[in-house]
């Protein structure tokens, strides 16, 4: 993935570059994980997520859901990418009620045309395809070398060019 950022002109920031302290416990390890993500969320200039189906249609993993709404919140611009974009409502299986869809395990289906939840896709530039047709997204929106995100520090660049 590393690469691929690179052949576009980014650098990717991973947040399990460096590897955990060894003897940690499980849920020291957990922890020490979750303030790796965070810092590199604070260091990143724009974030890419994969939000495809994950345990479910129109759930991508509810970790990577956390850290697009905390970059979100920090001002990040953020691109996700999955294999389609079909709204979610007729994928998830569901009745009609006079409450709306519910799906079967009794909860309301949200319809407004979407391939994600609303918290999600409202947050995220979504792209269909994968890593690739992501980053071709970000070059085009960007351009390499300017200003991506109306948050950026100081009118600088927020977007970290790989050298070399």
């Amino acid at each position: 993935m590393q690469r691929l950022c690179a052949s576009f002109g980014f650098e990717g920031i991973f947040p399990l570059d460096s590897k955990a302290p060894a003897g940690l416990s499980p849920v020291e390890k957990a922890g020490w994980i979750y303030r790796a993500n965070l810092a590199a969320i604070r260091l990143a200039d724009v974030v890419m997520a994969n939000v495809a189906d994950f345990r479910g249609a129109g759930e991508p993993d509810c970790g990577t859901a956390f850290e697009t709404g905390f970059a979100a919140a920090l001002g990040k611009d953020v691109w996700g990418y999955r294999d389609h974009l079909t709204p979610l409502l007729p994928r998830v299986p569901s009745t009609g009620t006079a409450a709306g869809p519910v799906c079967g395990r009794g909860y309301l289906v949200e319809d407004f045309e979407l391939p994600v939840n609303l918290m999600v896709a409202c947050a995220v530039r979504i792209v269909q395809g994968g890593p690739k047709e992501c980053l071709q997204a970000m070059v085009s929106a960007y351009g390499i070398g300017s200003t991506p995100s109306p948050y950026g520090q100081d009118g600088e660049s927020q977007i970290r060019l790989a050298e070399g």
